[in-house]
């Protein structure tokens, strides 16, 4: 799959967190598809923020929900109530925020996606990672009701659920550089390295044009078969 293959000629793209987690890859390849992207930097733990965020941006045709926050690694008899709401609120509470903000005038123009960038960690057990899987969790479940409640008012709601996927928030060069972490990479992985930015952001692509109409409250894993171990 390449941008010439991927088209997103004519589409207004909002991405979020766009510094973070997948947004500098993301921003590349939508742009390099001929999208016009949005990009907005900001942490969206501020519930006021999504409001005037949609609102300044005015046209959306594809919201990529790029949400991210560094992952705990708390044994779950030690995680505190400060934690989990300091992890729900960054990753699980601005979706059905940002949803309520561009869904209106997706659902009257009978056109329209969001994406979300979530979590393999939601699909496969971790060690020390209650809280954050759980968020990530919440996050492809929201997407699976939420995208068979709008998918007949002609709008796709789905997911990438990654993991082992080259980015500077959670594989960020001191972590690919440690010998153990390699060794983790390849015992755990079947593709025996990380999954390319560009490969994921290709791919997110493809789910933001009118070739993946199809899709309904889906998550795709993309992992190089981590979930599969």
């Amino acid at each position: 799959m390449s941008a010439g293959v991927v088209r997103l000629d004519g589409l207004r793209l909002l991405v979020t967190q766009s510094r973070d987690f997948m947004g500098p890859a993301l921003c590349e390849v939508l742009a390099e598809c001929g999208g016009t992207v949005i990009e907005d930097s900001r942490p969206l733990a501020d519930p006021a923020t999504i409001g005037a965020l949609v609102e300044a941006v005015g046209h959306v045709d594809v919201l990529v929900a790029n949400l991210a926050v560094p992952a705990p690694t708390t044994p779950a008899v030690q995680v505190t109530d400060d934690e989990w709401q300091h992890v729900f609120a960054h990753l699980v509470d601005p979706l059905p925020r940002l949803a309520r903000a561009v869904l209106p005038q997706m659902i009257e123009r009978r056109s329209g996606k969001i994406l979300v960038l979530g979590s393999a960690s939601a699909l496969r057990g971790m060690k020390r990672a209650s809280t954050y899987s759980a968020a990530r969790g919440a996050q492809l479940a929201y997407v699976q009701a939420l995208g068979v409640e709008v998918a007949g008012h002609g709008v796709q709601v789905n997911a990438i659920a990654q993991n082992f996927v080259d980015n500077p928030t959670y594989f960020p060069p001191a972590v690919q550089a440690n010998p153990a972490f390699q060794e983790r990479l390849k015992r755990e992985v079947p593709l025996g390295r990380l999954v390319a930015p560009r490969e994921d952001a290709l791919f997110a692509a493809y789910l933001c044009s009118e070739a993946a109409n199809c899709f309904v409250g889906q998550v795709f894993p993309v992992c190089g078969g981590w979930v599969q171990r």
